[in-house]
């Protein structure tokens, strides 16, 4: 691709002509490593897996996806909550919360790695985020409802955390027994 054609959409329409990256699952320890920041010499490595980085997000199917979910420690994320006809793709290499409202909001959530479960969680209701565009401009914008809580979620992954590290010990072990029994059926 030319530095024209380095946009968003361009790489979420190359998706679809990619093969899907594997989502990793519990207990691959990438998933639980805090992800290293991306780096100039990343970016063409970034370039290559981000059609197949969509592609997975989009067959799943789901709305955001972090590196570290297809075995890449690093930090970026892909987030797209279009339909199809209406796709509105952000990819945030370096991203980071700038501030966050004191007001919270309770969506239910679920994760591509842990595949069909779902908690309620309590996150921020608004979010100010920074980060890097794909070629390597600073971005920042302020984020509220659906893709508040879903680049949040995105950036905990690039922190370890999954979803239901928020969630009472008890209600986590419940799901994170129920995921191993769903992925030892299949």
């Amino acid at each position: 691709m030319t530095n024209a054609a380095l946009t968003d959409a361009a790489f979420s329409a190359a998706s679809d002509n990619a093969a899907p990256l594997t989502i990793l699952t519990p207990p691959h320890p990438v998933l639980r490593q805090k992800a290293r920041l991306v780096k100039p010499e990343d970016v063409a490595e970034i370039q290559k897996v981000l059609p197949g980085m969509f592609a997975a997000m989009y067959q799943a199917p789901g709305i955001g996806l972090a590196a570290p979910q297809v075995g890449l420690s690093m930090r970026f994320v892909l987030v797209d909550l279009g339909e199809k006809e209406t796709r509105d793709p952000i990819i945030l290499i370096n991203p980071e919360i700038l501030a966050e409202t004191d007001d919270m909001t309770v969506r239910e959530e679920g994760c591509l790695s842990l595949p069909n479960q779902y908690a309620e969680v309590v996150r921020p209701e608004k979010v100010r985020v920074r980060w890097q565009s794909i070629t390597g401009e600073q971005q920042e914008r302020d984020m509220d409802g659906l893709l508040a809580t879903c680049v949040q979620h995105e950036l905990d992954h690039l922190d370890g955390v999954l979803f239901v590290d928020h969630l009472s010990a008890l209600r986590r072990n419940m799901i994170l027994r129920r995921l191993a029994k769903d992925l030892k059926r299949n």
